[in-house]
């Protein structure tokens, strides 16, 4: 096939210049080594810990440490711990919701099912995320609120 002057083909890089891929996969991660995957799992694994400590209360806490700790350090640490701590920020809100429904009295079954869904949330995304940040891999929470990056 032949070409046109002044034209590339697609994953034609000039002066040794890396080529952008299929922008519709995105930039690929860096690799993630071992050194990083053990602070990342304890930044999801740590809102387990403190939730069965307080009572829920203070779920968000240990991922906010990990991420001022790792925020310079490593990129998947800090994505790890601002993704739990965004997640536990949003089912924290849920709760608080909750518990002023439960003390209205009235709106005691809404407020019931926002706990039970918070409570369920919290320990099925936690699981989850401990679970991918060992394998190195990444997750994307539902009900974040975007605080931390």
């Amino acid at each position: 096939m032949t070409q046109q002057p002044g034209y590339h083909q697609y994953g034609d890089h000039q002066f040794g210049q890396s080529g952008y891929g299929d922008p519709r996969y995105g930039n690929q991660p860096p690799a993630v080594g071992p050194d990083d995957r053990t602070p990342a799992a304890l930044a999801h694994a740590s809102s387990l810990i403190a939730m069965a400590l307080s009572a829920g209360w203070l779920s968000f806490v240990g991922p906010l440490v990990m991420w001022l700790i790792y925020k310079d350090r490593s990129p998947f640490v800090r994505q790890a711990a601002a993704g739990s701590f965004n997640f536990n920020l949003g089912l924290w809100i849920m709760s608080i919701v909750g518990w002023i429904f439960i003390l209205t009295v009235i709106g005691l079954p809404i407020g019931l099912i926002l706990l039970a869904v918070s409570f369920l949330a919290q320990i099925i995304g936690h699981v989850i995320g401990t679970v991918r940040a060992t394998q190195g891999r990444t997750i994307s929470y539902p009900f974040q609120l975007r605080v931390l990056r």
